[in-house]
């Protein structure tokens, strides 16, 4: 394609997108910033639903805690044991190891008086009789008061419980750490403009506020919830928007407020409002780049479709290759076994001769035997070497025929034995017995075979394992070519089949073997999968149907 063609076609596709997508565009973004916004402003509403609920079972949950931890002490000991100084002492030391909210401790007596005290403060000698707490704890057996002065003079509030045991009443009451009650509503995230705290039916601040003051203020609420859910209000603080969630704590006469300035949740929604402004202001060039963009789309189709055609060329040619070598094997073979054949007769000549004692007896006689059993030996040899050159150049057209890939595998890793003894790399087969026969061509089965070992022993390099399994499947019958080199990196894996991609080092590898491989056991019907983890080397799986697709030899389309 010339560089006039894609010139034409870069400005069609300007004035096309221009014409059919500017004013859908500007339509478009209106309605999605107004939905956006409406559905923005329900999820805040919605979140702050959630965190000011969340909040409330936080704190409910810390104050059942304590409110049970007294409880189950009065039950467990006796009015004796927890009015023994000592004792209490000890009582306070393990449940202060395991909750600080605890400041003090103290045993009361039915007149009001302690008779016991564990913390910081002189209180042995004051009585609560006519106090208002004294009267309710005694009345309901359970009482938590609202943040006070009281005798310590400094805010906090407290938790009393009563115990009847044997014609006696008590009481067992504890001063809660307002420091670790006030962060459980201070650590709330409500941004530069919110606010957190705990209000009772007074609208008398239990926990200090960030714009209303320390606790004990009064602070105005606008409104005051009825229900036991989380109500959600808004207004305006100091010309401020601010959105609140109310809800009632249970088991007291408080209401936890947790309040956000809108506009600061906002901010995402108003920075994307001006980043679509911004986007409609810079369309023209969006645009013109979306054109650029198809356009290098269109050049990068063009050159994968280059790069296929060249990997196809690659692939016949390496298939010319390898025809004019498996006629050369051929040729070789021939030529050597005519020789081996006339040393292996004179062997056997100079045998029969020392057979028929012609020659007697003696160690020259002996030598020769042995020279002469060497000779055979080696002939032997030679022989196998010529026979499997044979096999690999017996057929170098298609053709279908019944293959047993188990003898297949044996004689291809055999080609290879020099090279995998010399590096001491270990072939291991492990071959079904039962493999069923294939309808394949044999000599492109066998290159496939022979390409992946190969690529087996160059992975390794020196001192390793390879395993040639086969085993049958629903499909046909699987392969698989495992090494123990150092593996395929992740990033990899997905182009070890894309013609051209090579791990090696420069020059020392096309890149079209694994991709020739690809593409024959498509023809041929087949699949092949990689599987590898760096430093856990690489396994090739190859699945063939018992039958293959049906293909002619030139020989049958001449």
């Amino acid at each position: 394609m010339s560089s006039s063609t894609y010139s034409r076609l870069k400005w069609y596709l300007v004035l096309i997108i221009m014409g059919f997508s500017l004013v859908p565009l500007f339509a478009l973004g209106y309605f999605i910033h107004n939905e956006f916004r409406q559905t923005y402003e329900e999820k805040l509403t919605d979140n702050l639903r959630l965190m000011v609920a969340n909040r409330r079972d936080a704190i409910s949950m810390f104050l059942n805690e304590r409110v049970v931890q007294l409880q189950m002490l009065a039950d467990i000991h006796t009015f004796g044991e927890m009015s023994d100084q000592a004792y209490l002492n000890k009582v306070f030391d393990a449940i202060h190891g395991t909750s600080s909210s605890f400041f003090d401790i103290g045993v009361i007596g039915q007149n009001g008086g302690h008779e016991a005290y564990c913390g910081p403060f002189d209180l042995m000698q004051v009585n609560y009789k006519d106090e208002p707490w004294f009267h309710q704890v005694m009345l309901k057996g359970l009482y938590i008061s609202d943040v006070f002065m009281g005798f310590r003079n400094f805010p906090h509030f407290i938790i009393a419980v009563k115990r009847q045991e044997a014609g006696r009443t008590w009481i067992l009451r504890a001063t809660i750490d307002s420091e670790v009650f006030t962060s459980l509503v201070r650590n709330v995230r409500t941004g530069k403009q919110g606010d957190a705290y705990i209000v009772n039916d007074k609208d008398v601040l239990q926990t200090p506020s960030r714009f209303g003051g320390k606790a004990l203020t009064r602070v105005v609420l606008p409104v005051h919830p009825q229900g036991e859910g989380v109500e959600i209000q808004s207004w305006r603080r100091d010309g401020v928007p601010i959105i609140a969630g109310i809800t009632p704590l249970p088991n007291t006469n408080w209401r936890l407020v947790i309040m956000e300035n809108p506009e600061e949740e906002l901010s995402p929604l108003i920075r994307t409002r001006s980043l679509i402004y911004a986007l409609f202001a810079g369309c023209g060039l969006m645009i013109f780049v979306g054109a650029y963009v198809t356009v290098s789309s269109a050049v990068s189709r063009l050159r994968a479709s280059d790069r296929q055609r060249a990997a196809m060329d690659a692939a016949v040619i390496q298939s010319s290759k390898m025809a004019s070598l498996g006629k050369l094997a051929a040729g070789v073979a021939h030529e050597v076994n005519n020789p081996l054949s006339i040393i292996r007769e004179s062997a056997g000549w100079i045998r029969d001769i020392i057979n028929d004692g012609e020659l007697g007896e003696g160690p020259a006689v002996d030598e020769l035997q042995e020279a002469v059993s060497d000779i055979d030996r080696h002939v032997e040899r030679a022989r196998t070497v010529t026979h499997r050159m044979l096999g690999f150049a017996r057929r170098m057209e298609p053709l279908q025929e019944d293959v047993d890939l188990n003898m297949l595998a044996n004689q291809t890793a055999s080609f290879l034995e020099n090279e995998t003894r010399h590096r001491n790399i270990e072939v291991v087969t492990e071959l079904d017995p039962d493999l069923p026969l294939i309808t394949t061509d044999a000599n492109q089965i066998q290159q496939v075979i022979l390409n992946l070992l190969e690529n087996a022993i160059d992975a390794i390099d020196r001192d390793g394992q390879i395993t040639v399994i086969t085993r049958t499947d629903d499909m046909g019958v699987v392969l698989n070519i495992a090494d123990s080199g150092p593996g395929i990196p992740k990033e990899y894996l997905a182009k070890v089949f894309d013609p051209f991609f090579t791990t090696k080092p420069t020059g020392e590898g096309t890149g079209l073997g694994l991709s020739i491989v690809y593409s024959t056991l498509s023809k041929l019907g087949g699949t092949i999968k990689v599987n590898s983890e760096s430093g856990q080397g690489t396994t090739f799986t190859i699945h063939l149907p018992l039958t293959g697709p049906r293909f002619t030899s030139a020989k049958e389309e001449a």
